[in-house]
């Protein structure tokens, strides 16, 4: 798409005008990007913290749980669970296909082998998020509605609520008999919980921006037995999680041609525009290279990684995304197109075509399909995607 910035800028085949809004974190001068002051505002306020993981209470579907040596990191927003016996480690990390009937808002394992999904007032056991295999549907007592975080260790369920700071223990989630307990301090960060046979785990930001991977016996009393790093392959794969491997999402406009009339007259040109468009191939690569992908799961890890990245763009700044919607755009390997347009250009004048890019830290990761003219040489300053929903 070529958009001019006045009408006498350009006409071809796909001319329209996009409509800028306000955006909450970046603007552009020249090819450098800009904090703007809502961001710095939020920084000084403590508001933001500019890059971290999402916590799972703040995103259903995506959770993590436990079942014997193996942990679940599941993304029902994308439909796909990756499985590991090592947090800390890259070499055991397989890529599965999540069931269309195991989509919910939270994932327990539990001793018995089994996985319960949570999903409003009900969960569903299954033994295989893949197959849905073995199934069965209960309601869950009304005492444990709304809970934060779902898991399971020692046999019981543990559910916790935030804002209460308290934790819920029953040995069925169908029974109102349960035991209510204080949340130490030493749990209350946790950005995700799950169980094991006997012992819970929590996922944390460190203040080195280390997401941290720590094992507790007791909820109540505290005492964290011990920590470990998470390795970035798996935190690749979590909501937050490029902004703290990669770096912070960032917009920006790129000028890609411009065009100078020195002459007295007024000059009528047809000229050629050559843009990539669509994802950077090879940066999404690095983000899966360490997922083997199960024989039954049919997608592509670089296609996976591409819907990795339009989530992170859509996250607030908080998160080290840009909050931008970018559903309309083309989320294909990166080629290039060629559109030709008619322009008139007046004399001693120049015109000058840019290009929107996405990026991560230093890398530039998706280009979009619009182009902006204008007769400076500044970039514009819009931003040429809606917001992200809430």
């Amino acid at each position: 798409m070529i958009t001019p910035e006045v009408p006498r800028a350009a006409t071809g085949d796909h001319l329209r005008e996009r409509h800028p809004h306000p955006h909450p974190g970046v603007t552009t001068s020249g090819n450098k990007v800009v904090k703007s002051s809502f961001l710095q505002n939020q920084k000084e306020q403590g508001l933001g913290t500019m890059k971290g993981l999402v916590p799972g209470s703040k995103m259903k579907g995506v959770d993590i749980c436990g079942v014997r040596y193996n942990c679940y990191i599941i993304r029902a927003d994308l439909g796909y669970y990756l499985k590991t016996t090592d947090l800390r480690q890259p070499s055991d990390l397989v890529l599965y296909d999540l069931h269309d009937s195991c989509m919910g808002d939270h994932y327990v394992g539990h001793i018995n082998e089994y996985i319960y999904i949570i999903k409003d007032s009900s969960y569903r056991k299954v033994k295989n998020l893949s197959t849905d295999s073995r199934s069965e549907c209960k309601e869950i007592h009304p005492k444990y509605h709304f809970g934060d975080y779902y898991f399971s260790f020692r046999g019981k369920f543990y559910i916790i609520f935030k804002d209460k700071n308290i934790y819920k223990t029953t040995s069925k989630l169908t029974s109102p008999d349960c035991q209510e307990y204080p949340l130490s301090e030493d749990f209350s960060d946790g950005l995700y919980y799950w169980g094991r046979a006997l012992h819970f785990y929590i996922m944390r930001m460190s203040s080195s921006w280390v997401v941290q991977c720590i094992k507790g016996f007791n909820l109540s009393s505290g005492n964290r037995a011990n920590s470990a790093s998470v390795h970035k392959d798996v935190i690749n794969f979590l909501p937050g999680g490029l902004s703290i491997t990669k770096g912070e999402a960032f917009g920006r406009w790129e000028m890609i041609k411009s065009v100078k009339d020195e002459s007295d007259s007024t000059k009528n040109l047809d000229i050629l525009i050559k843009r990539m468009v669509g994802y950077n191939k090879v940066k999404m690569r690095e983000i899966t290279h360490n997922w083997r992908v199960d024989i039954s799961c049919p997608v592509n890890p670089t296609k996976l990684a591409a819907l990795i990245a339009k989530v992170q763009f859509s996250l607030s700044a908080e998160y080290g995304g840009l909050y931008v919607n970018t559903e309309k755009e083309s989320w294909n390997e990166g080629s290039n197109e060629v559109e030709k347009i008619k322009l008139e250009l007046q004399p001693y004048s120049n015109v000058y075509m840019w290009q929107y890019r996405l990026g991560l830290g230093e890398d530039q990761v998706f280009f979009c399909r619009d182009i902006k003219i204008n007769y400076d040489s500044n970039p514009p300053t819009e931003i040429p995607l809606p917001c992200a929903e809430e």
